[in-house]
């Protein structure tokens, strides 16, 4: 699996809250309408801007707060193809696996906004060639790759009726 996209980035400590504004909890049965709503305390239009495949690139600690899976969906549905940060919260972690975003722990050092980033999630390389920076980071076990292949856990499940054994 082999993601390219444009890189949007921001800083340490990104929560839930500044995903999506908790002030849109009446929109969760409205997906696209929530979703139309991302990051719009924090970088207005950012909606209108993203382009489908784009990367998101954080520090530390990204999705912290409460554990709605709608964080991770919206940052999906507006077109978001991954998240690349030095750190996640744990449960934003395993929300995004599970609705098939990626989520990459690497280090983001040099990488700036409006980049294009390559990440081969199964190798474990993220590459910028913009910049000529190639970092590793640890690569996804199998299940969570078969999981990100299929689109989430929901297809996943829906496919193949359990887990199966990596082969």
């Amino acid at each position: 699996m082999i993601l390219k996209g444009n890189v949007w980035k921001l800083g340490d400590g990104i929560s839930t809250d500044h995903i999506i504004p908790g002030r849109f909890y009446h929109l969760r049965s409205d997906l696209e309408g929530l979703a139309s709503h991302v990051f719009e305390d924090i970088s207005p239009g950012f909606y209108n801007k993203v382009r489908d495949g784009d990367i998101l690139v954080a520090g530390h600690n990204f999705g912290l707060g409460s554990s709605r899976e709608h964080a991770p969906l919206v940052l999906k549905l507006a077109g978001i193809e991954a998240v690349v940060a030095r750190s996640f919260a744990r449960i934003f972690y395993r929300n995004a696996i599970n609705v098939g975003l990626a989520a990459v722990i690497c280090d983001i050092d040099g990488i700036e906004e409006g980049d294009e980033l390559e990440l081969k999630i199964e190798e474990g390389v993220l590459l910028d060639p913009s910049r000529r920076i190639e970092r590793r980071f640890s690569p996804l076990p199998a299940i969570m790759r078969d999981i990100l292949a299929e689109g989430g856990l929901v297809a996943y499940m829906k496919r193949y009726g359990g887990f199966r054994l990596a082969e």
